[in-house]
C-alpha cells in the first residue's frame, strides 16, 4: 500500500505543480508581450489561458500534500525533520501562489483589458520575481523528497 500511496503522490506532484510552475513562469513573458501590443485578441486568449491552468491546477494541487501525507504515515516518517521542513516550504510554495501570483495575474488580467491599459513592467518583474520563489520552494522540496536524510535509499 505504501508504494501505491508514493505512487500516488509524485504522479499528483508531476501532473499539478509542474503545469503550475510552468505556466506561472511563462506568464510575466506574456504579460511584457501583451502589454506591447495593447487589443492584442491572441495575446489576452495566452495570459487567460495561463492564469486558467495556474488556478484550476492549484486546486487539483491539494492531492499532492494529501497522498503525502497518507504516504509519510504509512512510512512512519511523519515526525522527521526533513518531512516537516518539506511541509513548512510546501505551506509557504502554496501561500506565495494563492496570496501573491494568482491575484496578481487577475490584477494583471483586468487591467490588459482595458481600452487604454496602463503600463505593467513592474507588475510583469514582481511577477517574475515571486513566480521564481514558487518554483524554488518547489525545488526545494523536491531535492528534500528525494534526498531525505536517514533514506534507507541514500549511500
Amino acid at each position: 500500500m505504501t508504494k501505491f500511496l508514493l505512487i500516488l503522490h509524485v504522479l499528483a506532484a508531476v501532473l499539478t505543480v509542474g503545469p503550475v510552475t510552468v505556466a506561472a513562469s511563462m506568464f510575466p513573458n506574456s504579460l511584457r508581450g501583451a502589454l506591447g501590443s495593447p487589443g492584442d485578441a491572441e495575446a489576452l486568449a495566452t495570459l487567460r489561458t495561463l492564469h486558467r491552468i495556474c488556478r484550476v491546477y492549484a486546486g487539483i494541487g491539494v492531492a499532492v500534500p494529501l497522498f503525502g501525507f497518507a504516504t509519510a504515515s504509512s512510512l512512519g516518517v511523519l515526525g522527521s525533520p526533513w518531512l516537516i521542513v518539506s511541509i513548512v516550504l510546501t505551506t509557504a510554495a502554496a501561500a506565495v501562489l494563492a496570496v501573491f501570483i494568482l491575484p496578481a495575474q487577475e490584477a494583471a488580467l483586468d487591467a490588459v483589458r482595458e481600452p487604454e491599459p496602463p503600463a505593467l513592467p513592474r507588475a510583469a518583474g514582481q511577477l517574475a520575481m515571486l513566480t521564481g520563489v514558487f518554483n524554488l520552494l518547489w525545488a526545494t522540496v523536491t531535492v528534500l523528497m528525494i534526498v531525505r536524510p536517514g533514506s534507507t535509499t541514500s549511500s
